[in-house]
């Protein structure tokens, strides 16, 4: 049986990674755990390795889709002849990562290509749903389907998934970008519920720069695919 990598971009999270990659190296069929420190002024990186990961790290800070990109190319290089399925998990996940194996278990058995988290516990977000808007808008023009949580990070793939998908879309954009080329190029997708919560996002400046980052994103990754 195709075994699964959980892999996990991660940034300043200290405080959560070693929960988080505990919980993934106890999910049914994981046999790695690969945590891409993509420029951590923290501990991010020993504590994920000290919790049993395998870690890869950016010198400076890169994005999302770069880490995506940096841990998928780790597990290749530690994979056998059978490329395993790739799990993407967000670093703050905790504890809650344990409740991920919904997401694999439709790709093991081959009855989707990729699956998409959407979260059952809700946490009251500090933004007002813009990026969430233009990301479901643009997934449904483009594909005919609509998504509930297009933005939605924790996903599992098939390695000929992953392949196809690249180059991955920049930045934050790379879940809007995903979703729609691999629709576009037949593979299946279904979102899949699960029982996992990350931290909110607040509503400081930063918070707000982080969420004009995102809709930059998103934006550019639905312009380049009209």
């Amino acid at each position: 049986m195709t075994g699964t990598a959980a892999i996990i971009p991660a940034k300043n999270e200290d405080d959560r990674i070693g929960a988080t990659v505990a919980a993934a190296l106890a999910l049914p069929g994981v046999d790695l755990v690969v945590v891409v420190d993509d420029g951590s002024t923290d501990q991010t990186g020993r504590v994920a390795k000290a919790a049993g990961a395998h870690v890869v790290r950016h010198s400076h800070n890169r994005g999302k889709a770069a880490a995506m990109e940096s841990g998928a190319e780790a597990v290749r290089l530690l994979d056998d002849e059978e490329p395993r399925h790739l799990l993407f998990l967000d670093a703050d996940l905790g504890e809650t990562a344990r409740t991920a194996a919904p997401l694999i278990e439709p790709v093991a058995a081959g009855e989707v290509d990729m699956t998409i988290a959407v979260f059952t516990t809700r946490v009251k977000l500090g933004g007002h749903g813009f990026v969430v808007k233009l990301a479901r808008e643009g997934v449904e023009r483009a594909t005919g389907w609509t998504p509930v949580q297009p933005l939605n990070g924790q996903r599992c793939l098939t390695r000929a998934a992953f392949e196809a998908a690249r180059p991955l879309a920049h930045g934050f954009g790379v879940e809007t970008g995903l979703t729609i080329d691999l629709l576009r190029k037949g593979f299946r997708v279904r979102e899949v519920q699960v029982e996992m919560a990350h931290r909110a996002t607040g509503t400081d400046w930063r918070a707000q720069l982080h969420r004009a980052k995102q809709f930059r994103d998103v934006a550019r990754a639905l312009l380049v695919r009209r």
